[in-house]
């Protein structure tokens, strides 16, 4: 049952009161509609799902469905206090409903309205589970129990505190009550509330008004080392610099190699490089400007090996 926004249209029509509720608007357009569905007897129900169980009546089905409408309308109002859209709490409760009318089996002697809640409240659990934090804070049978059951009694043990000792947090004595009439441990009650209390972050938050650059959790929790596009980069130069450097060595002359490998491969005891130009002249009994030329030949022949290794 999709709920949008927009003008609102007429939602039935007298001719055929089961025509499916369409696009209204409105949330209060929606909810007026399907309050005015009309409400199936026992045989009505009762020939209705029998005759989706036999033959997979799709229009028996829609007939189960519409009629309990108001139904899914009613448990999502005890879950606004959760901060969800209503519209999205009845869009999973309808979901729920579906659920339960396929499964429904007429002669088990209840009615479709008793087994449908337990499917509507599990499908708007889970719902709420998955978006009221961005970190799940129940994920087995037992803490989504606790997580409900614990904030209905935390809202009343408020409702019930005289306004000048009201307290978001609570005290032992409250803590000790819920875990006795809950049956669970004292410190699952105190984890539990510790979660609920937790507000989300922003991991990544805008800049501010005056343009300033804000830093959020993400800041500090990417580690640039193990990135892995600077991983493959950080292998592809060790490479580089170990076989790919050696095999551009390899196509020098004699000369050349002892040039650039004193001029740029050597450091010496102070921490500086190695021969200077006019050390190299010296020896080879040449100028310092045929060394320049040299190395300058030298690391173009390098250059292309490297090209080539790469």
């Amino acid at each position: 049952m999709n709920i949008q926004t927009g003008s609102p249209t007429t939602a039935l029509t007298l001719s055929n009161p089961w025509a499916v509720v369409p696009s209204l608007g409105h949330l209060d357009a929606y909810i007026s509609a399907v309050n005015r569905m009309p409400m199936l007897t026992l045989d009505e129900e009762q020939e209705a799902a029998r005759q989706l169980k036999a033959n997979e009546d799709l229009e028996a089905a829609r007939k189960l469905v519409l009629s309990h409408l108001r139904l899914v309308v009613s448990i999502s109002r005890q879950y606004l206090g959760y901060g969800l859209p209503h519209g999205d709490l009845i869009q999973e409760g309808n979901v729920g409903l579906m659920k339960a009318v396929k499964r429904f089996d007429p002669d088990q002697g209840v009615r479709l309205v008793s087994y449908a809640m337990h499917w509507i409240k599990a499908e708007i659990h889970e719902y709420i589970l998955k978006n009221w934090r961005m970190v799940k804070v129940a994920t087995t049978k037992a803490q989504r129990k606790l997580f409900f059951n614990l904030r209905s009694m935390k809202q009343g043990f408020k409702a019930d505190a005289d306004e000048g000792t009201h307290r978001d947090t609570l005290t032992p004595d409250q803590v000790d009550s819920m875990a006795r009439s809950l049956n669970v441990k004292r410190e699952e009650v105190l984890e539990m509330e510790m979660r609920m209390s937790g507000g989300d972050v922003l991991l990544d938050p805008a800049p501010s008004d005056d343009g300033e650059q804000a830093f959020g959790p993400i800041a500090y929790l990417a580690d640039v080392n193990h990135e892995p596009t600077a991983m493959i980069e950080a292998h592809q130069r060790d490479v580089m610099a170990s076989d790919g450097l050696s095999t551009a060595l390899d196509v020098l002359d004699a000369r050349s190699r002892r040039i650039v490998e004193e001029r740029w491969l050597k450091v010496n005891d102070n921490g500086s490089g190695g021969m200077t130009l006019h050390d190299l002249a010296d020896e080879y009994g040449v100028s310092a400007e045929r060394i320049r030329q040299i190395e300058v030949a030298a690391m173009k022949k390098m250059k292309k090996a490297l090209v080539e290794f790469a």
